[in-house]
């Protein structure tokens, strides 16, 4: 019962030449227990193949200013109809990722 909206897509590139892919976005819990935790997979589409599959656990976003920061959902539980603004995070989205949205489907959730 958790609902992903307002996905937004974004890279960055590290010092080491590493890059990290984010999806930013808003989750709801329309179900009757607390969330402690989420974990999603994303399908990245990818230019003239199958779709590169990643998991990620989501984090809730705690601070914008003056950088994005972020907290595991277990240290900001989402109680019954609360909502809060999320960050995935991934490694290794492959060089081919057709830059649209990936598709995202909620794999494991832990309630109390």
């Amino acid at each position: 019962s958790l609902e992903l909206t307002n996905l937004q897509p974004s890279q960055s590139e590290s010092l080491s030449g590493g890059r990290s892919t984010y999806l930013d976005g808003h989750i709801v819990n329309h179900g009757n227990q607390t969330v402690t935790g989420a974990t999603v997979q994303a399908a990245f589409g990818v230019d003239g193949g199958t779709a590169q599959t990643l998991t990620a656990p989501v984090s809730v976003i705690r601070t914008r200013q003056p950088y994005v920061d972020t907290q595991p959902l277990s240290a900001a539980p989402l109680a019954p109809g609360a909502g809060a603004d999320f960050r995935l995070i991934f490694e290794g989205v492959g060089d081919n990722w057709d830059q649209k949205t990936p598709a995202l489907q909620i794999v494991q959730v832990s309630t109390k």
